[in-house]
């Protein structure tokens, strides 16, 4: 398959697929050791990237941890939320 045929067929998927984003909203309540935690165990992050994300949560008031179908991110949403960790679906 030519690399042009590639590109089109992976547009053409993409489109299929309707990604959402996992946003996390910064709060005063929990630490950043909670949420660090969090996103390793609830998301499959990295240690560094769970450490990103929390920083830019923390300095920005959000940040989106995870993008993907909207059945994958629903539960992971409900686990953070079981968490105290303010997130949604956008």
């Amino acid at each position: 398959m030519t690399e042009t045929g590639y590109a089109t067929q992976h547009s053409v998927l993409e489109e299929l697929v309707e990604h959402k984003d996992l946003i996390v909203y910064n709060d005063d309540v929990n630490t950043f050791d909670h949420v660090i935690d969090s996103l390793i165990s609830v998301c499959k992050h990295e240690v560094e990237q769970a450490e990103q994300c929390t920083y830019i949560i923390h300095y920005k008031g959000k940040c989106q941890v995870k993008r993907g179908e909207y059945e994958k991110l629903e539960a992971m949403c409900t686990a953070l939320l079981d968490r105290g960790i303010s997130a949604e679906i956008e």
